[in-house]
Order: structure tokens, then C-alpha cells, then sequence
């Protein structure tokens, strides 16, 4: 028998934060325990997996070997101490657990429950939940680090001001492309364009990445907000790509991963000195009034006509979209060598886009 040859993935911490978000999600039996714990003013510690290390760290308590359920937890919960979980929440092994973490594990917590939480996640691989009986209010801790399990009516509020945000970052997105179409057919755009211009990108992407986190915690009731907020980013995505592309230095695939690496992780601010946006791009030199040039595959690729992997290939042919434009009124039938099946097709439509109406 062929030995697996597969490579074990040590989870990330924000890996491990999203598996947590979706483990205790609308929906989930886990949810429903912790749903009924609060609505029965009620705390618990609660560790869910690593069980070995985690009764390693304890004592005391009920030994137990149970099929998990919601009503099962919420009835344990009605003790003091600890409840084990093992990770697939199939399994109840310990209730009413004494647990005694390193007392020299540094925890900024207040309430002994939430320290003995925070310790114990560090000092196991567990995720451990806290629910505050005097506040109401659960926090789940992984190596050391919380959140909180919001209401699904807090949830949904930062929900509906996200999507405010989406759709009016979209549409001024949506106006500066078009914008920008018109001047990149000009052959005038200048650094301070493109600046702006990703700065919008990232502030829908950004967006984007916060509604994804609304949606993990929202579980089962997320439905229509993933196709809403789908609605708002569409291609968005691949847009950028191409952008990145078009105005890299190097215009790889894998630079525009970089590159776009490096812009998510400057500040909003930085996209307002144009110079710093052109050094991400790999140009050292450049004011934000001088002039850049675009390879021309995001506008090519808004073409009909232009089937999906020829714009790279027009590219290749004419070096930019400036000199397919010089180019192809005398020549359309060059673009046939870069595959594209109606030339004439693709020329009147970007004579169209540039303001001419055609040939």
C-alpha cells in the first residue's frame, strides 16, 4: 500500500479563529447549548478539544463518556467547573472539571473565569468558551486571544451598515473605472489615477473580507446576505487583478499577488501619496502627475469579444493598449494572430469606448 505522502497543514491563528466562528454560528448545536445557557442566566468554562492536555491540566470533576447534545451541555452547564468536549463535538468526557492552568501564564483578564479561559487556551491547543454570568456575554479564546459570540440582532446590524458601505464604495468604484477608461484609451493617466483607484479597491476588498467574517458568525441565517453581498463585489475581484497587472513594473500573475499582498497592508493614507503606490508597483521615479501606461488587459477583457485568456495574447502582440491603438485602425486583421475571431468587432468597440462611435 502507497504511503499517504500528504503533509500535515498546521492551522493558522486566523484559520483556527474562523473554524471557532463557525462552530459556535447560528444553527450549530454548539450554538444552540451556549443560546440556552445565556437565556438561562447561566455561565460556564467550556473546552472543546486537545482533551488529553486539557484533563492534564485539571482534576476533580465527573468522568464521563456521553454523546454530545445541546441539551446535554446546557444541563452540565448547570454545575460548577469545567465541561471537556472533544473537537468533532461528538463526546462529553468531563462536567463540573477543576481546572488549574500555570498561574504565571500572562492574561490581561479580569473575572477569574474568562483568566482561567485565556490561560487555558494557550496552555492547550483547545478552544475554550467562557460565558460571563453576570454579564451575559461569551468569549471564545484560542492561544490566548478572544472573541466575542454576538446576538444574531447585533450581527445583523453591522450587517446592514457593511452593506451601506459596499454599495457605495462599489459605485464610486464603478465611476473612477470608468473614468479611467476613458483616459487609459487617451494614453493620460497618471500615477495619482491609479492611487485613487486601488485605494478604492482596497476599501471594497476590505469590505468584503468583514462581511465574510459577518457571514461565518451568522451561520445558517447568512443565506441572503452572501448573495447581497455578492451582488456588491461581482468581479471585482479579478478586476483588481488585472489592474495591478496592467500598471506592474512586472506583470505577472505573481507579482499582482504581491503587489496586492503589500497594498492590503498599508493604511488608508498611504494611497494618498501616489509615489509610495508607484514603488509597490516597482517604478522608483514617479511624481503623481506623470504619465503611466496600461497593458490594456483589464479594458480588453470588458470586451464581448475578447474570450476569456485573449487579452493576454493581444498583450503579448502589441506590447500595450496604446499601440493596439495606434495599430488597429490600419491593421485589424493583425488581431487575428492573437486569436481573436472578429476583429473589426473588437476595434469599433474600442473606438466606441474611447468617445469616436466607431470607425
Amino acid at each position: 500500500m502507497p504511503a499517504d505522502t500528504r503533509q500535515y497543514h498546521e492551522p493558522t491563528l486566523e484559520e483556527r479563529f474562523d473554524e471557532a466562528k463557525r462552530l459556535t454560528a447560528p444553527g450549530t448545536p454548539l450554538r444552540r447549548a451556549l443560546d440556552m445557557i445565556l437565556s438561562g442566566h447561566l455561565g460556564a468554562l467550556i473546552c472543546v478539544g486537545d482533551v488529553e492536555s486539557v484533563i492534564a491540566a485539571g482534576n476533580d470533576g465527573f468522568p464521563l463518556d456521553i454523546d454530545f447534545s445541546a441539551n446535554r451541555l446546557f444541563e452540565l452547564s448547570k454545575m460548577d467547573g469545567a465541561i471537556v468536549v472533544d473537537e468533532n463535538l461528538k463526546r462529553i468526557y468531563r462536567a463540573n472539571f477543576h481546572l488549574i492552568p500555570e498561574a504565571d501564564i500572562p492574561t490581561t483578564e479580569t473575572g477569574m473565569r474568562h483568566r482561567t479561559a485565556a490561560r487555558m487556551s494557550v496552555l492547550t491547543d483547545a478552544m475554550v468558551i467562557s460565558i460571563s454570568e453576570r454579564r451575559q456575554v461569551a468569549h471564545v479564546y484560542i492561544d490566548g486571544q478572544s472573541f466575542v459570540i454576538h446576538t444574531i440582532a447585533e450581527l445583523m446590524a453591522l450587517v446592514n451598515q457593511l452593506l451601506i458601505t459596499l454599495q457605495s464604495t462599489r459605485q464610486a468604484l464603478d465611476r473612477n473605472l470608468l473614468h479611467l477608461t476613458s483616459l487609459e484609451l487617451d494614453n493620460y493617466v497618471t500615477l495619482a489615477d491609479v492611487a485613487q483607484i486601488f485605494s478604492y479597491f482596497e476599501m471594497l476588498m476590505t469590505a468584503a473580507e468583514e462581511m465574510d467574517d459577518l457571514i461565518r458568525q451568522l451561520g445558517d441565517q447568512s443565506r441572503t446576505i452572501s448573495m447581497q453581498a455578492e451582488q456588491h463585489l461581482g468581479d471585482m475581484d479579478e478586476e483588481y487583478n488585472l489592474m495591478i497587472r496592467d500598471y506592474a513594473r512586472d506583470s505577472s500573475t505573481a507579482n499582482a499577488r504581491a503587489v496586492r499582498a503589500a497594498f492590503h497592508a498599508m493604511d488608508d493614507t498611504d494611497f494618498r501619496d501616489p509615489a509610495l503606490v508607484g514603488r509597490m508597483l516597482g517604478y522608483e521615479n514617479l511624481r503623481e502627475d506623470s504619465i503611466i501606461s496600461p497593458l490594456g488587459l483589464r479594458t480588453l477583457n470588458r470586451v464581448s469579444v475578447v474570450r476569456r485568456g485573449i487579452a493576454d495574447k493581444i498583450v503579448d502582440e502589441y506590447g500595450s493598449l496604446q499601440e493596439l491603438l495606434d495599430d488597429i485602425e490600419d491593421n485589424p486583421a493583425r488581431l487575428k494572430d492573437a486569436g481573436v475571431r472578429e476583429p473589426d468587432i473588437l476595434a469599433d468597440s474600442l473606438f466606441r469606448m474611447k468617445g469616436g462611435g466607431g470607425r
